[in-house]
């Protein structure tokens, strides 16, 4: 298996994985509010990424590492949690999956920021038209719902900083190794969010629905932590904007398990433009 291939298959586990962090999300957001949410799944990956990083071997960080760890814990600790959770409020998780066919587009603008890396033109036209699409889907489905888009935004602002954080989170992972950089990623973020947790804690914890505890559980272990493993990981091997493609597959996966674990109705629309995005996969892959 070449450095790429073996990229690639790190980066597709990580994705499967990625796949069930919304339908996870939109159940627990039925028992916790978002903000406390954010900052709960944060903690308890926290404690998990403690462990990992007292068991392994730890490089000595310098203060440039540490402000790009920075970044990294803003973008995927705190900024995608928590805008895709407040969205989640507003919207179903189907709707919201399909939003995750931008995060390709987003990745490879992140990378370009940050890792130096330059695609191809028609990269950038297969990873527009992917992004069309998505957009497209969401006017129609914000104008059906009366025209309210409140929802769209939030995913929309979660996608972007998520792919800056994948990005960056990909350029460290060359030196640090995925498992240290969101797991330091995690601890600096600590103090914040068990700060914010005390501060809005609840009042009571009975009454929470078993689904709710239940995605808490998901998104925290594998959604904030044993998912960027291997994502960063297969990020750094393959080439960000290579596999980050392999996010255009997301919402099929999505969709699946939001049917499936929360018996949300998947319309013809929604699979449609899914499957309108395939297409994409493939011309973006090849010219990355």
């Amino acid at each position: 298996m070449t450095r790429q291939q073996h990229g690639m298959a790190l980066g597709l586990i990580g994705i499967l994985i990625f796949s069930g962090s919304l339908p996870a999300t939109r159940a627990a957001v039925a028992g916790f509010e978002p903000i406390f949410l954010t900052a709960a799944r944060a903690l308890l990956a926290t404690l998990a990424a403690i462990v990992l990083l007292l068991a392994g071997e730890r490089q000595r960080l310098t203060w440039p590492k540490v402000r790009s760890l920075c970044l990294v814990a803003t973008c995927v600790v705190l900024a995608f949690p928590l805008f895709s959770a407040l969205a989640l409020t507003h919207m179903p998780s189907a709707r919201a999956i399909l939003f995750t066919g931008l995060l390709p587009i987003a990745t490879a603008g992140g990378a370009i920021l940050r890792g130096g890396e330059r695609p191809r033109l028609p990269f950038w036209l297969f990873a527009v038209a992917g992004a069309a699409v998505v957009g497209s889907f969401a006017l129609l489905n914000g104008a059906a719902a009366g025209g309210d888009h409140s929802g769209d935004w939030l995913m929309l602002a979660a996608i972007l900083l998520c792919g800056l954080g994948y990005a960056e989170g990909a350029a460290l992972a060359r030196d640090l190794g995925g498992v240290q950089v969101i797991c330091w990623a995690l601890v600096l973020s600590s103090p914040a969010m068990l700060l914010v947790a005390l501060w809005l804690w609840p009042a009571t914890l009975s009454g929470i629905a078993p689904s709710a505890w239940i995605g808490l559980g998901y998104v925290s272990l594998f959604s904030m932590l044993i998912g960027f493993v291997f994502w960063y990981r297969g990020l750094a091997l393959g080439g960000t904007t290579k596999v980050g493609q392999l996010q255009l597959l997301q919402p099929l996966a999505g969709f699946t398990l939001s049917a499936l674990l929360l018996r949300e109705a998947i319309g013809w629309p929604t699979l449609l433009a899914a499957l309108a995005i395939l297409p994409c996969v493939a011309g973006a892959r090849r010219f990355a």
